[in-house]
């Protein structure tokens, strides 16, 4: 919800109708005036629950506080709190739910504040429950009209974009380091003027996850799943999010432990860009292989692409709809292959103008 300016902003809070701000309000998270961008379920009672990096709740406040209830389903889950377009505050959800304070002894408002989900779904699943306030909750404003999907790896989820330099680089496990919120999916949104579903899963490919494991979510399976959560999953009702232009840079992981038979992985590439077509019939796809990848790697996955876009474009229509985009290499640092807060930012600056080009925006 970055994407809009601060002043396009406060002018729609001022001329929404606001109630007696010196109200106190408590309301459910699933309450329309809040905004949801990404896949979310809503629970009978109201509850939102998410695992996918970069999901979104929005509310614009007319208050001088807020608090939300919330539980973060493990112990690593983190939330950005962004208020009124500023820098991010990142918030470590505890297990069990309890109340987190997200504007205090604020000025009367209005406030847009903006509850991103900064990790993904392996380090927790976030359930927020309600929200109070000492004023009143307007209408948010609404998401643009255009929808980007991005399906992807460990790198659309944000994975160790913020970590040091040096030695302490070397412990690859701590939750603060992912930051979806600046990730080039979500870069890409904003310079597309596009609302973002990120769809990712750290360590998973194609057909096989990092450590050659098959039997784990591959991107086929959790493409088709709200809460790719292998003990509680839900399914995804892909009719409720109709994308303009899918992004899909997968397959790094598929060859972590060496290149993929052609065949099989062309014939899998193929049955779920085809999946892809029929459950988006408007949509633009664009096939990319991600940052990581170099070298014989890359030149492979490149052709196994190629190999799938000449496949899928046996009709004319389909031809029309599904392209290449290639994608530079970045090497990350010494201590680990993922591209840093700096690199995404690279990323979707030279990703943005093919996009463009191919969507006529």
């Amino acid at each position: 919800m970055q994407m809009l300016t601060r002043a396009v902003i406060v002018a729609a809070l001022l001329s929404a109708s606001a109630a007696n701000a010196s109200a106190t309000e408590t309301l459910r998270a699933d309450d329309a005036r809040i905004t949801r961008m990404g896949r979310t379920v809503a629970e009978p009672d109201g509850t939102v629950r998410f695992g996918y990096s970069g999901v979104t709740l929005s509310l614009a406040v007319q208050g001088s506080r807020l608090a939300m209830e919330a539980a973060g389903g493990g112990a690593n889950s983190m939330v950005d709190v962004v208020v009124d377009g500023g820098a991010p505050t990142v918030l470590q959800l505890d297990p069990q739910a309890r109340t987190y304070e997200l504007l205090k002894d604020a000025g009367p408002g209005p406030h847009l504040v903006d509850i991103v989900h900064r990790t993904e779904t392996w380090l927790g699943v976030p359930a927020i429950a309600r929200f109070s306030t000492d004023g009143h909750v307007v209408q948010a404003p609404a998401l643009p009209s255009r929808k980007l999907l991005v399906l992807g790896d460990s790198v659309t989820c944000g994975a160790g974009m913020d970590r040091p330099s040096g030695p302490d680089a070397a412990d690859k496990g701590k939750p603060s380091w992912w930051n979806a919120g600046a990730s080039y999916g979500m870069l890409l949104g904003q310079a597309l003027h596009a609302q973002v579903q990120l769809v990712c899963y750290g360590g998973r490919g194609l057909v096989r996850s990092y450590n050659n494991r098959t039997d784990e979510y591959q991107l086929p399976a959790f493409y088709e799943l709200a809460i790719p959560d292998a003990a509680h999953p839900v399914k995804w009702k892909q009719a409720d999010y109709d994308p303009d232009l899918i992004l899909v840079t997968i397959g790094t992981n598929d060859f972590t432990q060496g290149i993929p038979e052609r065949t099989a992985y062309v014939d899998a590439y193929v049955a779920f860009v085809r999946t892809l077509l029929r459950d988006h019939p408007h949509a633009q796809i664009a096939l990319s292989e991600g940052a990581i990848l170099d070298g014989e790697k890359k030149a492979a996955l490149t052709d196994y692409i190629a190999a799938t876009v000449a496949r899928v474009g046996a009709t004319k229509a389909d031809a029309q709809r599904v392209r290449a985009i290639p994608s530079i290499h970045h090497p990350g640092d010494a201590a680990d292959a993922h591209p840093l807060t700096a690199q995404h930012a690279e990323m979707a600056r030279e990703l943005a103008p093919q996009l463009q080009a191919l969507m006529g925006w």
